[in-house]
């Protein structure tokens, strides 16, 4: 398999924060901000692998900026590194307003997907990663020790199997995120 650049499956998605996706203080709900983000990610996922795609898990979700009736959302995805049988994908949250001023980052999360063959839906093979950019290298290089986190925090490996973290919290490596 061949492997592909970021750019090669980055996903953009722009949505209208409309009054049926909205809470009664007129903040865009959670829920529908967390299904835009899935859908921009399983898109680019999806580029990536060349396949259907399912969603594994999803990082910590922090609302860090309100998002407005009438605003303008624009999600953006992008892979960070691949695994065996799965991609973390990058998203970012931006908003403004129609007019296109007040314009934030409203929040960002990691999600993975296991890419699947087309006739049983089993696990297969992902494309590796070529990072390019700075940015692009400094996730890839910190997906790892994410992904440790992750089969910690889901009872997949015990702690002390995490051979990157262990060498993150002692100060032998860089920082765990590139933010």
């Amino acid at each position: 398999m061949k492997p592909k650049k970021v750019a090669d499956s980055c996903a953009t998605m722009t949505e209208m924060v409309m009054p049926n996706d909205t809470n009664p203080m007129n903040n865009l709900m959670g829920g529908n901000l967390m299904r835009w983000m899935d859908t921009v990610a399983a898109i680019c996922a999806g580029k990536h692998c060349e396949s259907y795609v399912v969603t594994a898990s999803v990082d910590h979700i922090s609302f860090q900026k309100p998002i407005l009736l009438g605003d303008v959302v624009t999600l953006r995805a992008s892979v960070t590194r691949s695994f065996t049988t799965s991609v973390e994908i990058y998203v970012e949250v931006f908003a403004a307003d129609v007019k296109g001023h007040n314009n934030r980052r409203c929040n960002h999360a990691y999600f993975t997907f296991v890419a699947l063959d087309d006739e049983q839906k089993k696990p297969i093979p992902t494309p590796e990663v070529i990072p390019l950019t700075r940015e692009e290298q400094n996730l890839y290089e910190s997906a790892s020790r994410r992904r440790e986190l992750r089969l910690i925090l889901s009872g997949r490996i015990k702690p002390d199997e995490a051979g990157e973290l262990k060498a993150f919290f002692s100060g032998q490596m860089g920082v765990l995120d590139s933010e």
